[in-house]
This record gives C-alpha cells, structure tokens and sequence, in this order.
C-alpha cells in the first residue's frame, strides 16, 4: 500500500513547462535512506507508472519503457535530496509526480508535483502602474457626486422599487380578506 507522510516533502507543488523543455522536481527526506523511487499518477491512464528508483550510491533502476535520456536522478551530498530532470517535455509527460521511500515494507509517499505541459506557456501578468495623469483633476461637489452614484443610482433604485412592488402585490390578497371579514361583520351586525 501506499502512505502519505511527513517522512518527505516535494517541491514545487505544481510546474507549467513548455513542450521540448525540461523541468526537475525536488524530494527532501527528512533522514537518509537507502534510495528514492519516483511514480507518475496519470490521470489520462488512471494508474501510477513505476519511473525510476536511485540509490545512495546513484545508481539508477529504471521501470518499463522508461528512457535514461528523459528521465534522471540526481542526488544532493547530503543524500537526504533527490532532483527529478524530465527532458525533451511532451503532452504524454502530464500528471503528479510523487518521490517515495520503503520503510518497514510499505512504500510513503511526497506530496506531489502536478506537471503540465503545453505547447505556448501564458504570458506573465504585468503589474506596470499607469502613470500619473498630467491633467488637473476636478472636484466634484457632492451634489454632482451623488447625482453620479449614490443614493439616486439606478442600482439602488431599480432593486428598491422592485421589493416595494413584490411588498405591495403580496399585501392585495390580505387586504382583500380583511375587506371580506369587515363586510361580513358589517352585514351580521346589521342583520340583527
């Protein structure tokens, strides 16, 4: 089975990378371990995919049909980090990355790293200032002001008038049931 744990971490939690690229994750493990496996949870395909498992001493095992060209391992010396390099990125690349370690026969999961890849990458939002306006600025008095925006807006208004509508319309019938009551008891009381 697989376990989520605080025994590793995964960064970045997402990476938007461009077609024919290349990218690379990061595991940190909180203590040394004998090596660290790499799984791809593909939503496309609904499975994890065995990737790549590197050991202390950096040797690599990979999984099937798995290139040594587009994917490798790379061990920080303090073998407590591991970098997964993705090359020559791909549509088929798409889907969460997760590092893994074995401890006492159960396999413990990062946090993943949601990997999509797209043919153009979207233009960064500017977050330029206009500059300021050379033109004097006018002072409205506040009768302009509110004639603009304020109390007579027809975004008060509108919605105003039209709940004193639906108010009035559901009063008709309970006025007309009292009207009803008031002549009945006019005509009993003028019966007798």
């Amino acid at each position: 089975g697989f376990c989520t744990n605080l025994l590793l971490s995964q960064i970045p939690g997402h990476i938007l990378a461009q077609t024919n690229n290349k990218t690379e994750m990061l595991c940190e493990l909180k203590e040394e371990h004998a090596g660290v496996y790499w799984y791809r949870w593909s939503q496309e395909r609904q499975k994890f995919e065995f990737l790549v498992f590197s050991n202390l001493l950096g040797k690599a095992t990979y999984g099937t049909n798995i290139s040594p060209e587009k994917f490798s391992v790379q061990s920080a010396s303090s073998r407590t980090s591991y970098a997964l390099h993705i090359r020559h990125l791909h549509a088929s690349d798409n889907g969460t990355y997760y590092c893994s370690i074995s401890q006492s026969f159960q396999l413990f999961l990062g946090s993943g790293t949601r990997l999509g890849v797209v043919d153009v990458l979207p233009l960064p939002l500017k977050t330029t200032q206009a500059p300021p306006s050379k033109k004097p600025v006018r002072c409205a008095t506040k009768s302009k002001a509110a004639s603009k925006k304020g109390a007579c807006s027809p975004l008060v208004w509108v919605p105003l008038a039209t709940s004193v509508l639906v108010l009035l319309l559901s009063l008709v019938p309970t006025a007309y049931r009292l009207y009803r009551l008031r002549r009945r008891l006019w005509l009993r009381v003028h019966r007798q």
